[in-house]
């Protein structure tokens, strides 16, 4: 039942979670959740806002004596926050289910509770993966068949800022191989020439749809292919669909959507506008959904990028799990942050590294 105090096993289970957590239970799973901050090692920037921090709702799902872990993040420009959250795992019952490995049917429940809350979602269905991957006591890479080795580079984020804090920043990322730098204001050249002054490494930008005219936009995008940079990431707003169309068949570089971009239903709509797709789990609900995405993707022949939101690291490696599949991946977000509550996947000489550890492969610090 919706706030019902800790009880029984499930209080040594959540004996991290503080005294006001919200726990829905019955005799098989227990869901609990509960709102944290996490505090940005940097200002973050980007084309239209800045921030310091970001709401999550970190989520464990108990079955068995096992935990699968799951969070929501939530920027502010997703429209969730803490309290949206929280009405929303309150309707979650999962006494109607036998056990966790219905999952078809549990997340097919999950998606119809209520429309969005696409954040809140998919913490059910990170939690609900990781706790079936350690139930069978598997990575669930390993379950996928997907091949470790197959994963790529990450790219670290570089926001929008002035020259000598860019400098610093790129210093500071000095063991990444691809950078993912922050696009869309009055600087852009000069943001690129700073990075350019200290380092050759190959780039790609995000512009979150700070272009508006189209010829403006592709003249900077041979300026930036000539820079190094490997494809421009949603370069002109999402509604603008036949200047982006027009944008992509004259690029020299792939364009890849993000803001257009939400759920399964959107993947069509998107082959011939965009080159590529980024899939963020937090805005299409989850790995089920994500999954599904890529294999729509590539049967239109479309390039795929994961990414992701700042983070903990229990996001960041979900989102891992699926990286054999994909071109390239922007898993960064947990490296962005100083308050990190699990221990999981690690970026080593800037390539994803996933280890053999159940689920999707975090330990809670």
């Amino acid at each position: 039942m919706a706030g019902a105090a800790l009880v029984g096993s499930s209080v040594n289970a959540c004996s991290n979670f503080d005294k006001n957590i919200k726990t829905i239970s019955n005799s098989m799973m227990k869901l609990s959740y509960k709102p944290f901050d996490l505090q940005l090692k940097h200002v973050f920037t980007i084309a239209s806002s800045s921030r310091t921090t970001t709401p999550v709702m970190l989520v464990q799902v108990e079955y068995d004596g096992v935990l699968g872990y799951g969070e929501a993040a939530m920027p502010p420009y997703l429209g969730e926050s803490h309290q949206t959250a929280t009405k929303f795992l309150q309707q979650v019952n999962l006494s109607q289910f036998a056990n966790p490995f219905l999952l078809e049917d549990i997340l097919d429940y999950v998606e119809n509770i209520a429309p969005g809350n696409y954040a809140a979602k998919a913490s059910v269905d990170i939690a609900l993966h990781d706790l079936l991957g350690k139930l069978v006591n598997q990575p669930l890479h390993k379950l996928w068949g997907l091949n470790p080795t197959k994963t790529p580079n990450t790219s670290f984020t570089i926001g929008i800022d002035t020259p000598e804090i860019v400098i610093e920043k790129v210093k500071e990322a000095s063991a990444y191989n691809i950078l993912k730098v922050k696009l869309g204001r009055s600087n852009d050249k000069e943001m690129i020439q700073a990075i350019r002054s200290v380092t050759d490494v190959p780039l790609c930008v995000d512009v979150n749809q700070g272009w508006t005219d189209r010829q403006e936009a592709l003249d900077i995008i041979f300026w930036l292919k000539e820079k190094g940079v490997v494809f421009v990431e949603q370069p002109m707003p999402k509604t603008a669909i036949d200047d982006m169309a027009w944008l992509t068949q004259n690029s020299p570089l792939p364009t890849i959507a993000d803001e257009a971009l939400q759920t399964l239903g959107d993947v069509l709509p998107m082959k011939g506008v965009y080159s590529g797709i980024n899939i963020k789990l937090m805005k299409c609900g989850g790995l089920r959904s994500a999954l599904k995405m890529i294999t729509i993707a590539r049967a239109l022949d479309m390039k795929v990028m994961i990414g992701c939101m700042t983070a903990t690291s229990c996001p960041i490696s979900a989102a891992a799990q699926l990286s054999p599949l994909v071109d390239w991946a922007d898993l960064d977000g947990n490296l962005l942050i100083s308050n990190d509550m699990y221990d999981g996947v690690k970026v080593v000489n800037g390539k994803i590294t996933l280890n053999d550890k159940p689920g999707i492969g975090v330990v809670k610090l």
